[in-house]
């Protein structure tokens, strides 16, 4: 599996045996994903790819942008897939992969697989995994707009309200996309 990513890339894509983790603007795809996933004592392999899509609420959007602090991040994943397992113990390896910078419409922006013996561990181990991103792990999204509605908004990406988990947005530019394209 290393082959198929980048040398530079697998060095720092491949914390142990068990996890792919990579947090960057050239994140492994599905396919990449999904072979790492694979072992022969499993017979199920369970996917979660979040694509961006071209509407909210309304409006047009032309795509997203991402930011994080990538050591913290890949460490936060790494504590992620750690409590994964812990409960999901027949789960047998997992990647975790979020794009850094511009993802456009139709695009993957995170990619989460898990394999086991038999598929509930799976999907409910990449079920958690989605959940627990969106509310962990230190990577922000910007919803870029275009047309009537130009300009960004900054979203967090889970908060708890009242005793529920919610997400909200944050902060409205009132910018043009030739502003962000300035910034």
């Amino acid at each position: 599996m290393e082959e198929s990513i980048r040398d530079d890339d697998a060095k720092t894509a491949k914390v142990d045996d068990r996890y792919l983790i990579e947090v960057s603007e050239n994140m492994p795809s599905l396919g990449q994903c999904y072979e790492f996933v694979e072992d022969p004592s499993c017979g199920a392999i369970s996917s979660f790819v979040g694509v961006t899509r071209d509407n909210f609420n309304g409006k047009q959007v032309a795509k997203l942008s991402y930011e994080g602090y990538v050591p913290m991040a890949k460490k936060e994943l790494h504590k992620l897939c750690d409590d994964a397992t812990a409960q999901f113990p027949s789960v047998a390896k997992i990647a975790a992969v979020h794009i850094l910078g511009d993802c456009p419409v139709g695009k993957a922006s995170v990619i989460l697989c898990a394999s086991s013996p038999h598929r509930m561990e799976s999907i409910h181990c990449v079920e958690f995994l989605i959940n627990e991103l969106k509310a962990r792990i230190p990577i922000w999204k910007r919803e870029v707009y275009e047309g009537d509605d130009a300009g960004s908004v900054w979203k967090e990406n889970m908060e708890w309200k009242e005793g529920r988990r919610q997400r909200v947005m944050i902060k409205e530019q009132n910018t043009t996309n030739d502003d962000v394209a300035k910034a």
